[in-house]
């Protein structure tokens, strides 16, 4: 039996609607919506370093074997963490329900995910994350780097249970053109209390919810289609203000610069499985409610048609959009800066099916969500001209996203 079925009466917002949290997987896209319930079958992880590797290889083994049990199409959702060392969690869904490119109208109010007030606490605190932009920055003028991303977070305790339900409406409103999406995780990896030294276990289960702009990349059957964002700038509601940096952007030898590490490194990664790839020679611009960014779209056709998209999203993660350049260097960078452990944030939201088609968007403009609290991440990418005052304003700007999806409007301090 076939799990996956067209709902052709249905909106896609009514998925929206069915969402619920516990063992769900939301994902609506600019082509299509997705939701996904149950768990007929989860990856078993191979912990350690060798997990990220031999993901795609055990990801067509268990969607090999579920095909010669009689799924026709059977498809693996989830979410891939940052650290290729921390197990992913993909499941094969029970039902999958696909419907066209979710349309929700401004018009339309939005909801309340939390009622009454919540507290907020930066982690770390502005002054110690200028510090350590202001050392990266003196190691990237040594030569020691060429690019780091750095990232913060926030951290909102409720006294009452946060709506996800209404969080992800309130996130799908005001993203048309991304990725929005909500990724049930029931074994939480460990995560880092504000102010406190050492790594928690989680307690409860926890769901990754957000409104990434940026596709790592999307496969249909040979055709490649990758979408790196890299150089952004903070939109203004006055719209000749907001006209000016759109078009300073364009022109930002900083941003320019930091997106062309980007599309070199992703062009290096993609050229050993295309035929060609088709690369515009100059970035063009991409839009949120809140941020400008460079884009650029590559697409390119496969050599080998049995890659699948999890292979390519393997092949290409973390990108320096996300990580920095060199991979490794920065990746070690990070972990001796950021006080706390990335998770999934800058990992990987997705699906891939039977055929090896699927989409992989990174994890950013995101939050992980217990039944009280909300852990929201930023981050900037710091290149050798940079000041640490404006990656600061960046990751600030960054946080709106979630910040109004969850009604909290006093984002200036933060």
């Amino acid at each position: 039996m076939n799990p996956i079925g067209q709902l052709k009466e249905a909106r896609a917002a009514d998925l929206i609607e069915e969402y619920q949290p516990g063992n769900a997987f939301f994902f609506a896209t600019p082509r299509a919506t997705w939701l996904a319930e149950g768990s007929l079958a989860v990856l078993p992880d191979a912990f350690g370093e060798g997990d990220l590797r031999s993901l795609p290889e055990r990801a067509s083994r268990l969607l090999a074997h579920l095909k010669q049990s009689g799924q026709s199409r059977p498809m693996l959702v989830g979410a891939v963490p940052f650290d290729p060392g921390q197990p992913s969690r993909l499941v094969v869904p029970l039902r999958v329900r696909k419907l066209e490119k979710l349309s929700m109208s401004a018009q339309e109010p939005m909801r309340t995910p939390i009622r009454g007030g919540c507290s907020i606490e930066a982690f770390p605190s502005p002054e110690e994350f200028l510090a350590g932009a202001r050392g990266a920055i003196a190691r990237m003028r040594a030569g020691e780097l060429d690019k780091i991303v750095l990232s913060r977070t926030l951290r909102l305790t409720s006294p009452q249970p946060i709506e996800l339900q209404a969080l992800l409406h309130n996130l799908a409103r005001h993203n048309p053109l991304g990725y929005t999406f909500a990724v049930d995780l029931p074994k939480p990896l460990p995560y880092a209390e504000p102010g406190m030294g050492q790594l928690r276990a989680a307690r409860r289960a926890q769901t990754l919810i957000g409104a990434s702009p940026e596709l790592l990349v999307a496969r249909e059957g040979c055709g490649v289609y990758v979408n790196p964002l890299a150089g952004s700038t903070p939109r203004s509601e006055d719209a000749a203000e907001d006209a000016r940096r759109a078009e300073a952007l364009l022109a930002s030898p900083k941003d320019l610069r930091e997106h062309a590490l980007v599309i070199e490194a992703v062009a290096e990664a993609l050229r050993p499985y295309c035929r060609h790839l088709d690369i515009p020679e100059k970035p063009s611009l991409a839009q949120t409610a809140t941020m400008w960014h460079l884009s650029t779209e590559i697409r390119g056709e496969l050599m080998n048609p049995a890659m699948t998209s999890l292979e390519l999203a393997v092949a290409l993660h973390p990108t320096p959009a996300i990580c920095g350049s060199p991979t490794e260097l920065a990746r070690e960078a990070i972990a001796e800066i950021e006080p706390f452990d990335r998770g999934y944030y800058t990992g990987l939201v997705g699906w891939c099916d039977g055929n090896g088609d699927g989409e992989w968007a990174i994890a950013i403009r995101c939050a992980l969500a217990e039944e009280r609290s909300l852990q929201l991440y930023a981050g900037a990418g710091v290149v050798a001209e940079s000041s640490a005052e404006g990656e600061l304003r960046e990751t600030s700007a960054k946080f709106r996203t979630m910040l109004r999806a969850m009604g909290v409007n006093d984002d200036e301090a933060y």
